[in-house]
Parts: structure tokens; C-alpha cells; sequence
């Protein structure tokens, strides 16, 4: 064999190449990296699933049986019949309950027009907070101050001001000269829901504000100075920097707030005494368990509640995720 044909050395024919190793070295750390995040995460998980996951587990096992309220250990298997049930040509269970979907629509409709109007207000609040003025430190914590007050407190207070005879609402809409005569916001179905998404407006619009603001905050001032240098006027800088950047704040804020009010239960509760009118789904669960003590029927629209709620937020997560896929597939 001649001295030019001298083979490599094991060792040498199979180094891998830099950047083959280089994409091991950064698996390794991602992966290492995961386990410690679940490891850090497992306590919280377990806490969550002991607070919350076995007692919808229970709630879920309830709505299968005719449990009553005061005898909750004495029960007997009934299937879906909760949910709905045929019998002599009629329709029984939570699904066929015309007060369910008056409660349905009842929920949807606040959560509707309740998240559009803090969205709104919320945005306006944000934007006039994050410019520089006297005493903006003061305006900030004020408006802290309705988010702060229980909600309890706030359907009480609200009570009292949409009280047809001597409420302030009332007043101040006669002294404008918007009314003739007094409204009975509480007693009037047409008016009632309106004065729970003021009440809850009210109340909430700062958790909104404070959010976007957040998002805000974080916008570099170098954008917007070069879009004035371009000529950009305020409302495309608005739609073309500071929409597109607050996006993302802005959808778990709409996650959090439509969650909130799809479950809305004590406002309404306290302000308008839960009537047929104003009546949430969450407020059905609670008329079917405590007051009728139909522990089944009422864990069975506790479910449905909880479907709601997560079916929503699904969705929500599902079109934060595509909208962030689009726009890394546009780059």
C-alpha cells in the first residue's frame, strides 16, 4: 500500500459537521429547558386541578344523576335526560327549558354589548393616559377606582342610582331634558339589561384601559416619530403601528372580559334580582340548584356553562394563533 492511500482514522470520518452539532446543542438546551418548565409548573398544576378540576369532575358526574340538593349522597343514574329527554311526544331537561335559551340569549347579549362598549372606552382611557399631561399620576389612580370597588358594592350603588323616584340617573336625565317622567330601569324589561352592562361598563372599563395600556407603553417612540417624518396623520399611525402592536394585549384582554361576562352572575343578581328579563346562564345553574334543590339539572347547565365558556375561548385562542401565523407568513 503506497503512503498516499492511507485511510482516516475512525474518529475522523464520523465528527459530525458544525452545524449539525450546533442544532444537537440547541435541541438539548430546548429540551432541558421544558422539563425544568414543567417541573416549575407541576405545584401549580396539581393546585388547579385539587381547586378546580375535581370539583367540575363532580359537577359533571351530578349532571348524569336526578341528586337533589339536600340528599346529594341519594341518587340514581339517568343518563342525558338532564340535558334532554323525549317522553309522550314532549321534550324535557336543560335544553328544553324556553328559560335556558332566554338565559342564553340573556348572557350572550350582555357580553356582547358590555366587552364592544369597555373595548371602546377602554381604548379612549389608554390612549389619553399614555400622553404626557399635569397630574397624570393622579387621573391613573382614579381611575383605578371603579375596578377596585367589589361588585357587590357597585350593583348596590347602581341600585340606588337607577331608582325611578329619587335615583341621580333619573335626575340628571330630566334636568338635560332627555325624559318626561322618571324610568324604572330595575322594573322595565326593555330598560333592566341596559342598566347591568352600565353598571358593568362602569365598573370594569379601567381593567381594559389598563391593559391596553400596558401594551402601549411598549411601542418604541421611534415609530411614530418617523411616521410623522413620512407624514402620516394620527389615525394611520393609529391603524398602521399602534393597532397592529397592541394586538396582541388587546386579545387576551377581550379573552379575559368575554370569560368574565359569559359567567356574569352577582351583578345581575343583586342589581335586578335575577329576573326572566336579565337572567344569565349562570343565574339559571344557581335557580335550578338552590332554589328548585335539582342538584342534577342545575350541575347539568353548570356543564353547559363551562362548554360555553371554553368553546369561546377556544375560539378566541384559535384566531389569536392564525392572525400570528398569517402575519409570520406574510414576513
Amino acid at each position: 500500500m503506497s503512503h498516499n492511500s492511507r485511510t482516516l482514522p475512525p474518529s475522523a470520518a464520523v465528527v459530525p459537521p458544525p452545524a449539525a452539532s450546533a442544532q444537537g446543542r440547541k435541541r438539548s438546551l430546548q429540551q432541558r429547558r421544558a422539563r425544568a418548565a414543567w417541573l416549575l409548573v407541576a405545584p401549580a398544576l396539581i393546585l388547579l386541578f385539587a381547586v378546580a378540576g375535581w370539583p367540575l369532575l363532580r359537577t359533571l358526574f351530578y349532571s348524569f344523576t336526578d341528586a337533589a340538593m339536600d340528599t346529594p349522597e341519594e341518587y340514581n343514574f339517568v343518563g342525558l335526560a338532564n340535558y334532554l329527554d323525549f317522553a309522550e311526544g314532549e321534550r324535557f331537561g336543560v335544553l328544553a327549558d324556553p328559560l335556558w335559551w332566554q338565559a342564553v340569549g340573556n348572557t350572550l347579549w350582555f357580553t356582547a354589548c358590555s366587552v364592544s362598549l369597555e373595548l371602546f372606552f377602554g381604548m379612549l382611557l389608554a390612549l389619553l393616559m399614555n400622553e404626557k399631561f399635569r397630574g397624570q399620576g393622579l387621573v391613573r389612580a382614579a381611575i383605578l377606582v371603579p375596578w377596585a370597588i367589589p361588585t357587590i358594592v357597585t350593583a348596590k350603588m347602581w341600585g340606588w342610582m337607577f331608582h325611578d323616584q329619587y335615583g341621580v340617573v333619573n335626575d340628571l336625565l330630566l334636568r338635560v331634558g332627555l325624559i318626561e317622567t322618571p324610568l324604572a330601569w330595575i322594573a322595565e324589561p326593555t330598560l333592566s339589561m341596559w342598566a347591568v352592562v352600565i353598571a358593568d361598563v362602569w365598573k370594569t372599563v379601567p381593567f381594559m384601559a389598563l391593559m391596553l395600556l400596558a401594551a402601549l407603553q411598549m411601542i418604541p417612540s421611534d415609530l411614530y416619530e418617523a411616521a410623522r417624518v413620512d407624514g402620516a396623520s394620527a389615525w394611520q399611525r393609529f391603524r398602521r403601528i399602534t393597532l397592529p402592536l397592541i394586538m396582541p394585549a388587546m386579545i387576551v384582554a377581550l379573552i379575559f372580559r368575554v370569560m368574565d361576562a359569559l359567567r356574569v352572575f352577582d351583578l345581575i343578581y343583586v342589581l335586578t334580582s335575577n329576573s326572566e328579563a336579565t337572567i344569565s346562564i349562570s343565574g339559571y345553574a344557581r335557580e335550578q340548584m338552590v332554589s328548585f334543590q335539582e342538584m342534577g339539572v342545575g350541575s347539568a347547565a353548570s356543564v353547559l356553562v363551562f362548554m360555553m365558556v371554553a368553546g369561546i375561548a377556544a375560539c378566541f385562542l384559535w384566531i389569536n394563533r392564525f392572525s400570528h401565523e398569517g402575519k409570520e407568513a406574510r414576513e
